[in-house]
C-alpha cells in the first residue's frame, strides 16, 4: 500500500550496524531521518553517506535521529564505511540497516512488493527505486518523503532546512514561505483569525494581501 505524508511510519525490527534495533523504538521522543541507497559500493552513494556523517552534528542540535538503509548485509556496509572514510574524509556515524531480505524497502514502497530474493545478485538497477528520504516526527508520522534518480546526488542541506521548517510550524501557527532559511521571516497561516492573530503577534505583520501576513520568525 503507497505511504503518504501523515501515514504512520511503518515500524520494524531489523539488523544494523550498531546492533538490532525497533525502528519506533529507536527514534524515540524526537525525529528522524530514514534514507535509503540501492546498492553499496556505488559512486553516488559513497559521496552521500560520507556527507550525511559529516551533518550529523547538525541533527544532533535538532534532536534528530539519522538511519541509512540498503538492501546489502550489514558485513558489507561495515566494508564500505572505510571506502566512504577514505574518500570523504568521514566514516558512517549513523546506523546502517542491512535490509538483505527487502523488507524494510518493501514496507516503505521503495521497492515492488513482489520482488523476489535477497541482496545478493541484485544490481544497483534492480534497486534504482530504493533511494528515497523519509522524514518520521516525534509522533511517528511521515512529515516528507522523496526519491531521487540514481544519478542525481542527494541534497541533505535542503533536507536540514526543511526540518528547520517542520520543526518551526509544528510549533508555531506560521508557514514558510520558498527558499526559506532558518532567522527569516515567516507567514502566519490562513487558518488563524484576525483577533487570535494579534494575540500570537503583538508586534503586527506586513500584509500586502489580506491571506499573506508576513512577520518575524517566532522564538
Amino acid at each position: 500500500m503507497p505511504l503518504r505524508i501523515g501515514d504512520e511510519a511503518p515500524d520494524f525490527t531489523a539488523q544494523t550496524t550498531e546492533g538490532t534495533i525497533k525502528f519506533h523504538e529507536w527514534i524515540g521522543n524526537g525525529w528522524a531521518i530514514l534514507f535509503s541507497h540501492p546498492k553499496d559500493f556505488t559512486p553516488v552513494c559513497t559521496t552521500e553517506l560520507g556527507y550525511m556523517a559529516g551533518l550529523k552534528p547538525e541533527f544532533d542540535k535538532r534532536q534528530c535521529k539519522i538511519i541509512g538503509l540498503s538492501v546489502d548485509p550489514v558485513s558489507d556496509h561495515e566494508k564500505w564505511a572505510k571506502d566512504i572514510q577514505e574518500t570523504q574524509g568521514h566514516a558512517p556515524n549513523y546506523p546502517l540497516i542491512g535490509d538483505s531480505d527487502l523488507q524494510v524497502a518493501k514496507l516503505y514502497d521503495m521497492i515492488h512488493p513482489n520482488a523476489s530474493g535477497e541482496a545478493k545478485g541484485r544490481t544497483a538497477q534492480d534497486n534504482a527505486t530504493v533511494r528515497s528520504v523519509f522524514v518520521v516526527g516525534p509522533d511517528k508520522k511521515i512529515k516528507l518523503m522523496l526519491t531521487y534518480p540514481m544519478s542525481t546526488g542527494r541534497n541533505f542541506d535542503e533536507v536540514l532546512r526543511v526540518l528547520d521548517s517542520m520543526q518551526l510550524t509544528a510549533k508555531h501557527k506560521v508557514a514558510t514561505p520558498v527558499n526559506w532559511k532558518q532567522g527569516q521571516d515567516v507567514i502566519i497561516l490562513a487558518s488563524v483569525p484576525e483577533e487570535e492573530a494579534k494575540q500570537k503577534f503583538p508586534g503586527g505583520w506586513k500584509a500586502p494581501k489580506p491571506y499573506l501576513r508576513i512577520v518575524p520568525q517566532p522564538k
